[in-house]
């Protein structure tokens, strides 16, 4: 069976590899059919087990997950036990190691290096980009900020995010750039609060965006769209 991924449109060092899956194929059934990688989001463990072995025949390793929990936690791959350690960012600087991260809404955020000898996966919701998620996955990088890319993969688009004051005043200081008011609510625009972010902390070399999972339910898996749902995945690595 085919795994449908996409792959990251940016003018990374051609050692650096950055996909993201897509819905399209696997084995899961129901709310979650597809390709669902997810393992905690109420899939038949089966399913998942039999989508992620898909994926493992394509990477030159097995991925390293981490449970995600809208923080700010970055793990770097070899200080990794298992797949249950919590973090919203993955660092690795050596080849053939593979950084995965788990969406169906949130923003998949990918870092390299010019040099292409580092890279990074965030992930980025609106709790995480208010905590810091993005500055601390730069600090975990160890590299000058102005020498390193970025790419924003698929998230839920500026015209489908309705978030609250609470969301909204969290950013206060992008306000109202990453906004739009709809009645008494917000539209939150993560791929603007994501560059505005990203260059903050000097990364100026940012690309992507412009999706939107919400819209695309054939391509995307949307938690906001559909509640219970399947995820799609990031991989980040070094080729040998």
């Amino acid at each position: 069976m085919k795994v449908d991924w996409m792959e990251a449109s940016w003018p990374a060092p051609p050692n650096v590899r950055a996909v993201s899956t897509t819905r399209a194929g696997g084995f899961s059934a129901g709310r979650w059919t597809g390709l669902n990688l997810g393992t905690r989001c109420g899939d038949d463990p089966d399913h998942v087990r039999r989508n992620r072995a898909l994926v493992d025949h394509l990477l030159p390793s097995p991925a390293h997950w981490v449970r995600q929990v809208h923080g700010t936690a970055v793990a770097k791959i070899d200080d990794l036990v298992g797949n249950d350690d919590e973090a919203d960012a993955i660092v690795s600087f050596r080849p053939g190691q593979v950084c995965a991260i788990l969406t169906a809404d949130c923003l998949p955020v990918f870092f390299c290096n010019q040099a292409g000898d580092r890279v990074a996966i965030a992930h980025a919701g609106w709790r995480g980009l208010a905590g810091g998620v993005l500055a601390s996955t730069v600090a975990a990088l160890q590299e000058q900020p102005s020498r390193l890319l970025a790419w924003l993969g698929p998230a839920i688009g500026p015209g489908a995010y309705e978030v609250g004051h609470e969301v909204a005043e969290a950013f206060s200081s992008e306000f109202p750039h990453g906004f739009s008011a709809r009645g008494d609510r917000f539209l939150m625009d993560l791929y603007t609060v994501a560059r505005l972010k990203l260059r903050a902390c000097g990364v100026d070399r940012v690309f992507g965006g412009g999706l939107c999972t919400f819209s695309e339910p054939d391509r995307f898996f949307s938690y906001r769209r559909d509640g219970e749902t399947g995820r799609m995945a990031h991989f980040a690595w070094l080729a040998e």
